[in-house]
Protein backbone atom coordinates (compact mmCIF):
# COMPACT_ATOMS: atom_id res chain seq x y z
CA UNK A 1 0.00 0.00 0.00
CA UNK A 2 2.67 2.49 1.04
CA UNK A 3 4.67 1.94 -2.40
CA UNK A 4 1.43 2.51 -4.33
CA UNK A 5 0.91 5.66 -2.14
CA UNK A 6 4.60 7.01 -3.37
CA UNK A 7 3.78 5.75 -7.16
CA UNK A 8 0.49 7.83 -7.19
CA UNK A 9 2.19 10.45 -5.56
CA UNK A 10 4.97 10.61 -8.31
CA UNK A 11 2.60 10.46 -11.00
CA UNK A 12 0.92 13.37 -9.70
CA UNK A 13 3.58 15.46 -9.00
CA UNK A 14 4.99 14.44 -12.52
CA UNK A 15 1.70 15.59 -13.87
CA UNK A 16 1.60 18.77 -11.95
CA UNK A 17 4.99 19.53 -13.51
CA UNK A 18 3.55 19.14 -17.12
CA UNK A 19 0.73 21.37 -16.11
CA UNK A 20 2.52 24.36 -14.46
CA UNK A 21 5.27 24.23 -17.63
CA UNK A 22 2.32 24.20 -20.11
CA UNK A 23 0.69 26.75 -18.32
CA UNK A 24 3.87 29.25 -17.87
CA UNK A 25 3.99 32.01 -20.44
CA UNK A 26 6.57 30.98 -22.91
CA UNK A 27 9.36 33.91 -23.76
CA UNK A 28 8.24 36.18 -26.57
CA UNK A 29 10.75 38.14 -28.99
CA UNK A 30 11.41 41.63 -28.76
CA UNK A 31 11.94 41.79 -32.03
CA UNK A 32 9.00 41.70 -34.94
CA UNK A 33 8.48 38.72 -36.02
CA UNK A 34 6.72 37.96 -39.70
CA UNK A 35 3.62 35.58 -38.95
CA UNK A 36 3.95 33.82 -41.18
CA UNK A 37 7.00 34.36 -42.59
CA UNK A 38 7.65 35.73 -45.86
CA UNK A 39 9.41 34.87 -48.98
CA UNK A 40 11.98 37.26 -50.29
CA UNK A 41 10.96 38.35 -54.18
CA UNK A 42 12.68 36.86 -56.49
CA UNK A 43 16.26 37.87 -57.21
CA UNK A 44 19.11 37.98 -59.25
CA UNK A 45 22.43 39.29 -56.75
CA UNK A 46 26.03 38.74 -56.98
CA UNK A 47 27.76 37.08 -53.98
CA UNK A 48 31.41 36.73 -52.90
CA UNK A 49 30.60 33.32 -51.99
CA UNK A 50 29.74 32.12 -55.63
CA UNK A 51 31.17 32.58 -59.00
CA UNK A 52 27.84 32.80 -60.93
CA UNK A 53 24.52 34.94 -59.88
CA UNK A 54 22.88 33.99 -57.04
CA UNK A 55 18.99 33.73 -56.75
CA UNK A 56 16.65 32.70 -53.83
CA UNK A 57 18.23 29.32 -53.03
CA UNK A 58 21.10 30.99 -51.88
CA UNK A 59 19.38 31.56 -48.61
CA UNK A 60 18.07 27.90 -48.31
CA UNK A 61 19.33 25.76 -45.89
CA UNK A 62 21.23 28.33 -43.18
CA UNK A 63 20.14 31.03 -40.86
CA UNK A 64 20.87 34.41 -42.31
CA UNK A 65 20.89 38.00 -41.03
CA UNK A 66 20.90 40.15 -43.66
CA UNK A 67 21.88 43.79 -43.28
CA UNK A 68 22.61 46.66 -46.21
CA UNK A 69 25.89 48.35 -45.34
CA UNK A 70 29.41 49.88 -47.84
CA UNK A 71 33.08 49.00 -47.58
CA UNK A 72 33.11 53.41 -47.17
CA UNK A 73 30.70 53.17 -44.57
CA UNK A 74 32.23 55.27 -40.93
CA UNK A 75 30.23 54.19 -38.32
CA UNK A 76 27.01 51.85 -38.63
CA UNK A 77 29.03 49.47 -41.10
CA UNK A 78 31.67 48.50 -39.03
CA UNK A 79 30.34 48.32 -35.78
CA UNK A 80 27.62 45.95 -36.55
CA UNK A 81 29.70 43.66 -38.16
CA UNK A 82 32.20 43.81 -35.48
CA UNK A 83 29.10 43.18 -33.35
CA UNK A 84 27.83 40.19 -35.59
CA UNK A 85 31.65 38.61 -35.49
CA UNK A 86 31.36 39.31 -31.43
CA UNK A 87 27.69 37.03 -31.64
CA UNK A 88 27.95 34.29 -34.04
CA UNK A 89 29.27 32.14 -31.78
CA UNK A 90 26.53 32.54 -29.34
CA UNK A 91 23.78 32.68 -32.07
CA UNK A 92 25.67 29.20 -33.54
CA UNK A 93 25.10 27.36 -29.79
CA UNK A 94 21.14 27.56 -30.24
CA UNK A 95 21.19 25.61 -33.78
CA UNK A 96 22.63 22.61 -35.94
CA UNK A 97 22.23 24.86 -38.78
CA UNK A 98 24.84 27.29 -40.10
CA UNK A 99 23.98 30.86 -39.65
CA UNK A 100 25.78 33.66 -41.84
CA UNK A 101 25.95 37.09 -42.34
CA UNK A 102 25.13 39.04 -45.62
CA UNK A 103 26.29 42.17 -46.11
CA UNK A 104 24.63 43.91 -48.87
CA UNK A 105 26.87 46.67 -50.55
CA UNK A 106 24.45 49.64 -51.47
CA UNK A 107 27.35 51.08 -53.06
CA UNK A 108 27.93 49.13 -56.32
CA UNK A 109 30.01 52.13 -57.50
CA UNK A 110 32.85 51.72 -55.42
CA UNK A 111 32.32 48.21 -53.93
CA UNK A 112 33.65 45.36 -56.48
CA UNK A 113 33.88 41.59 -55.76
CA UNK A 114 37.32 41.91 -54.92
CA UNK A 115 36.73 44.93 -52.45
CA UNK A 116 33.55 43.16 -50.85
CA UNK A 117 35.52 40.00 -50.50
CA UNK A 118 38.02 41.42 -48.84
CA UNK A 119 35.94 43.45 -46.35
CA UNK A 120 34.21 40.77 -45.77
CA UNK A 121 36.44 38.18 -45.04
CA UNK A 122 38.20 40.25 -42.58
CA UNK A 123 35.29 39.23 -40.36
CA UNK A 124 35.29 35.34 -41.03
CA UNK A 125 34.25 32.87 -43.56
CA UNK A 126 30.54 33.27 -42.22
CA UNK A 127 30.32 36.52 -43.69
CA UNK A 128 29.41 37.05 -47.45
CA UNK A 129 29.13 40.22 -49.52
CA UNK A 130 26.44 40.44 -51.92
CA UNK A 131 26.35 43.39 -54.82
CA UNK A 132 24.01 44.09 -57.74
CA UNK A 133 23.52 46.91 -60.02
CA UNK A 134 20.78 49.64 -58.63
CA UNK A 135 18.12 48.43 -60.82
CA UNK A 136 18.38 44.96 -59.48
CA UNK A 137 19.36 46.30 -55.83
CA UNK A 138 16.98 48.34 -55.31
CA UNK A 139 13.96 46.26 -55.17
CA UNK A 140 15.60 43.50 -53.62
CA UNK A 141 15.84 45.98 -50.49
CA UNK A 142 12.90 47.64 -50.63
CA UNK A 143 11.12 44.19 -50.42
CA UNK A 144 13.69 43.37 -47.66
CA UNK A 145 11.85 46.49 -45.87
CA UNK A 146 15.04 48.33 -46.05
CA UNK A 147 16.16 51.30 -47.72
CA UNK A 148 19.22 53.51 -49.29
CA UNK A 149 19.87 56.41 -51.43
CA UNK A 150 21.79 56.22 -54.59
CA UNK A 151 24.39 59.43 -54.61
CA UNK A 152 23.69 62.36 -57.30
CA UNK A 153 25.42 61.36 -60.73
CA UNK A 154 29.44 62.25 -60.77
CA UNK A 155 29.83 62.74 -57.18
CA UNK A 156 32.92 60.59 -56.16
CA UNK A 157 33.07 61.55 -52.27
CA UNK A 158 29.89 60.54 -50.76
CA UNK A 159 27.99 58.96 -47.73
CA UNK A 160 25.30 56.46 -48.35
CA UNK A 161 22.33 56.97 -45.90
CA UNK A 162 21.05 53.47 -45.56
CA UNK A 163 18.98 51.74 -43.35
CA UNK A 164 20.94 49.87 -39.60
CA UNK A 165 18.49 47.43 -39.16
CA UNK A 166 18.90 43.87 -39.29
CA UNK A 167 16.83 40.68 -41.14
CA UNK A 168 16.58 37.30 -40.13
CA UNK A 169 15.68 34.88 -42.90
CA UNK A 170 14.99 31.27 -41.44
CA UNK A 171 16.55 27.97 -42.93
CA UNK A 172 13.38 27.90 -45.66
CA UNK A 173 14.64 31.17 -47.20
CA UNK A 174 11.96 33.48 -45.38
CA UNK A 175 11.96 36.35 -43.85
CA UNK A 176 10.99 35.53 -40.21
CA UNK A 177 12.02 38.67 -38.12
CA UNK A 178 13.37 42.30 -38.48
CA UNK A 179 15.50 43.69 -35.43
CA UNK A 180 15.43 47.21 -35.65
CA UNK A 181 18.52 49.72 -35.16
CA UNK A 182 18.58 51.51 -31.25
CA UNK A 183 18.42 55.29 -32.13
CA UNK A 184 19.95 57.20 -29.28
CA UNK A 185 21.08 61.12 -29.30
CA UNK A 186 24.72 61.22 -29.86
CA UNK A 187 25.34 57.62 -30.79
CA UNK A 188 25.27 55.18 -33.66
CA UNK A 189 22.45 53.35 -34.41
CA UNK A 190 22.89 50.13 -33.44
CA UNK A 191 21.31 46.84 -33.13
CA UNK A 192 21.11 45.75 -29.76
CA UNK A 193 23.31 42.34 -30.14
CA UNK A 194 21.66 41.33 -26.78
CA UNK A 195 18.28 41.52 -27.81
CA UNK A 196 18.87 39.64 -30.99
CA UNK A 197 20.76 37.00 -29.23
CA UNK A 198 17.79 36.42 -26.76
CA UNK A 199 15.48 36.70 -29.76
CA UNK A 200 17.30 34.24 -31.92
CA UNK A 201 17.85 31.58 -29.03
CA UNK A 202 13.72 32.08 -28.67
CA UNK A 203 13.05 31.65 -32.68
CA UNK A 204 15.94 29.21 -33.91
CA UNK A 205 15.44 27.29 -30.78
Amino acid sequence: MQKLMIVLAAVIAAAIGVASYQLWPKAEPEALVYQPPRAPAPFQLQSTESPDAINNQALKGQWTLLFTGYTFCPDICPTTMSDLKNALPNLQQHTDTPVKVWMISVDPKRDSMERLKEYTGYFGDAFVGIRAEHPQLFPFVRDLGLMYSVPEEGEENYLVNHSAAIILVNPDGNRIAIFNADHQAGKIPVVDMEQLKRDFAIIAG
